[in-house]
């Protein structure tokens, strides 16, 4: 697929009761927005989660909990071909780096820009170059939708609302997008998303990413950080993946190295690393947290060990460059074939059910 090529960037500049029952409560911060908080606290009973973590300014969970983006890898086996995999990024010599932040120009932080649609926004057609596998319906992309910068151009927005072709809590992304004014917006591929289901795009299907998968449900939020909970995987860039695809990935954009991960690989940070207070905040602490529990999924092709975040002014520094910390070699790949319910969904298997034990030994 020529997307291997369009997307290989730095971006430096960029269905049954859960072990846990986590609760949900939309706040606002200091800045007005919305945040999702409370669900990291671990029930004492096993009880339903019926929607991921809360979008920030929206009532819309980032798919339901029982996704596999939302599903604890904490007990999973290692893969086993972890180490090949390892060894084709460069584990042993690199630490991990925060693909997002502070860009010295307040207005444009480095990240993935999102944005919540407001109600009555037009929706649009787009023309995409890869029509085929793109999702041909109206996009709610305007004049004042943000699009990251550089080559990749992703436009990420989330509908709250539901509309004449869309139902509430739709997720639309685009990558390499352009607009213009009366209909003329075009975009390399386009990919659209139920927020409420566990729908996997078509076999083959690119999104927004060389994966086939949403970006919005893999990014570090600021706001998820800033309230201590982060409940869900965080994607990566590898330099080299492999022509192949595992669940729940739906495309490959890689070549005829089996020693490279394929996309969809996942990967889990040992339970054993740590770093100081001293040297790793509260802020840094929330993410080596996610990384032992929900791991980070292999989404793009890239530089090794990028792990994206939303663009937002608020981060720091300091909250971007402590995670510079992490080396590469503290983690291992997992297999997570076992919590597959079905090829076509995002559906996990959960810890904690019989489902899971049989399933998952």
């Amino acid at each position: 697929m020529p997307l291997a090529t369009i997307q290989t960037t730095t971006r430096r500049w960029a269905s049954t009761t859960a072990l846990v029952a986590l609760l949900v409560a939309a706040v606002v911060n200091s800045s007005g927005v919305a945040t999702a908080v409370g669900r990291g606290t671990a029930a004492t009973t096993l009880g339903a989660r019926t929607g991921g973590q809360l979008l920030p300014g929206t009532h819309c969970p980032a798919f339901p909990a029982n996704n596999v983006w939302n599903t604890p890898i904490t007990t999973l086996p290692v893969d086993a071909n972890s180490a090949t995999w390892m060894s084709s990024m460069n584990s042993s010599t690199i630490n991990l780096h925060p693909d997002y932040g502070p860009s010295g120009n307040p207005r444009q932080p480095y990240g993935i820009p999102w944005t919540v649609v407001p109600r009555a926004t037009t929706f649009a057609r787009l023309t995409f170059q890869y029509a085929s596998e793109s999702d041909r319906r109206p996009y709610p992309l305007t004049a004042s939708t943000p699009i990251e910068g550089g080559s990749d151009r992703h436009a990420i927005m989330v509908d709250p609302h539901r509309t004449a072709s869309s139902a509430p809590c739709t997720l639309f992304e685009t990558f390499g997008t352009i607009f213009h004014p009366g209909g003329r917006s075009t975009a390399g591929s386009g990919a659209i998303w139920n927020l409420h289901a566990n729908a996997l795009r078509p076999a083959n299907w690119t999104s927004a990413d060389a994966a086939g998968l949403p970006i919005l449900a893999g990014l570090v939020n600021y706001d998820e950080v800033a309230s201590r909970t982060i409940n869900h995987a965080l994607r990566f860039t590898a330099n080299c993946s492999q022509s192949s695809f595992l669940w729940p990935a739906r495309h490959q954009a890689g070549q005829a190295n089996t020693n490279c991960p394929p996309m969809g690989a996942r990967f889990r940070l040992n339970a054993s690393f740590t770093l100081s207070a001293s040297t790793c905040s509260t802020f840094c602490q929330t993410v080596l947290t996610t990384m032992k529990t929900y791991g980070l999924i292999l989404a793009d092709n890239g530089s090794n060990w990028y792990f994206q975040g939303t663009a937002d002014r608020r981060w720091t520094y300091d909250e971007v460059d402590q995670l510079k910390q992490i080396p590469a070699s503290q983690f291992v790949a997992v297999d997570e074939s076992c919590l597959m319910v079905h090829a076509n969904s995002g559906e996990a298997l959960q810890p904690g059910t019989p489902a899971y034990a049989a399933s998952c030994p």
